[in-house]
């Protein structure tokens, strides 16, 4: 990006990288203020673009296959049960990857905001952290929100605190042996930092988050180079931490463990069938495979499965309903059809094929990729585990985190060949 005047060096890249860097803050409030962020930033590139007439930045594979899938989302939408969500979602869905060609367009022309994106998830973790154990152990967070069921801290009634700091945690990790790699005495804070706020998932009681923050780790550990040992440390201290605090005060322990043997009818106590998570992700899954034996190519449409869940010949039960079927690859599958599913395959044997490539250059001590890149890789590997219960795929809140690995994964790739 070249600039032609201040005037418009603050338009197209201050004021973008102000909001990039605002968007760890703008989470917490909710999707609404980190969506408008997006889609402004988005805005803004695609003006500077239309102005200089260069649409280098859009001729590459990755955007290519971005825009046949936003393509296909809308032919999807308009033919298929149309409702005026579902073309919401998909009409306005490519704003998702002119975000990331635009982040990593202001990267290259400075990378020195990663600094401010850096230092605001560092406040927001401390921020949670501290709010997050108070509230856990008073029973009250410092606004007077009460803990009725899991610690939730400034979400409230939202119950995404450990979604948020897992979904986060392995880009924080990434960017403080990039930014902190000069500075041992910082680093060992922010190792402190890293054990209080994986103790803080666990104790939110979020148990999908608490199994996704424990897989990055794990991959972490499996693929890095330098810092295997630094992650299993954390790791084990994280585990002892929770030990004693469980000691302490089990609620979160209870929700976590005894609660989900409860819910799987794996406790000794009970006989019959055993369910995938708990009986309602079962009768989802049940529900929405059978939306996809009935339209396997298209599906029944983005966004519809909580229209069609109540059909009598798609639900198992009175549990069957809900706004999506809590399985990334499931909802896909059941509504965009096999053509929306091949594209999901494609992603996942294109992130396997490079990880494969990289564990053989391991036994050759060599290595693929960097341990930045294995630490971004693992945030992008809790969205393409498939056994696990998740969100909405469509929900704007979780595409937006995910969407903040993207950039720095290219970047970090260009910069290397460059």
């Amino acid at each position: 990006m070249i600039f032609n005047s201040k005037k418009q060096k603050l338009i197209f890249y201050y004021f973008p990288t102000i909001l990039f860097s605002l968007i760890p803050f703008l989470l917490i409030t909710g999707p609404f203020l980190s969506d408008f962020a997006v889609s402004l930033i988005s805005l803004l590139f695609l003006i500077y673009c239309l102005k200089e007439k260069n649409f280098s930045y859009f001729k590459n594979k990755y955007f290519y296959f971005f825009l046949i899938f936003c393509v296909y989302l809308l032919f999807n939408s308009l033919i298929n049960n149309f409702n005026f969500d579902s073309l919401k979602i998909s009409f306005f869905y490519f704003r998702y990857g002119i975000f990331v060609i635009a982040i990593v367009a202001l990267l290259n022309v400075n990378s020195k905001f990663i600094k401010y994106f850096f230092y605001c998830i560092f406040i927001c973790f401390i921020g949670l952290i501290l709010d997050g154990f108070y509230q856990y152990f008073s029973g009250k967070n410092i606004l007077g929100w009460e803990n009725n069921s899991r610690t939730s801290s400034f979400f409230g009634d939202e119950y995404i605190l450990g979604s948020y700091l897992s979904r986060l945690w392995p880009i924080f990790f990434a960017l403080s042996i990039l930014i902190l790699k000069n500075k041992k005495k910082l680093f060992f804070i922010f190792i402190l930092i890293f054990i209080l706020s994986e103790s803080l998932i666990f104790l939110s009681g979020d148990r999908a988050a608490f199994f996704l923050i424990n897989l990055s780790s794990i991959f972490v550990i499996l693929f890095s180079q330098k810092i295997f040992k630094l992650r299993l440390f954390i790791m084990l201290s994280t585990i002892l931490l929770i030990i004693i605090i469980s000691l302490i005060n089990p609620t979160a322990k209870n929700r976590v463990f005894n609660q989900t043997l409860i819910d799987m009818n794996l406790n000794y106590r009970n006989q019959g069938s055993i369910f995938i998570f708990s009986e309602q992700h079962t009768h989802h899954y049940i529900t929405a495979y059978r939306m996809f034996l009935d339209n396997k190519v298209l599906g029944v449409g983005v966004k519809n499965f909580r229209n069609f869940c109540s059909n009598e010949k798609y639900k198992k039960s009175e549990l069957s309903c809900s706004t999506h079927p809590h399985n990334t690859y499931i909802q896909i599958l059941s509504e965009t059809g096999i053509v929306g599913f091949l594209f999901l395959i494609a992603i996942f044997f294109y992130f396997c094929k490079y990880l494969f490539r990289h564990l053989i250059l391991k036994f050759k001590d060599k290595y693929y990729f960097n341990d930045f890149k294995i630490c971004i890789l693992s945030g992008v590997a809790m969205y393409l585990w498939p056994f696990t219960p998740t969100g909405n795929v469509f929900n704007n809140w979780l595409n937006i985190i995910l969407i903040l690995y993207l950039p720095f994964l290219i970047w970090r790739r260009n910069f290397k060949n460059n």
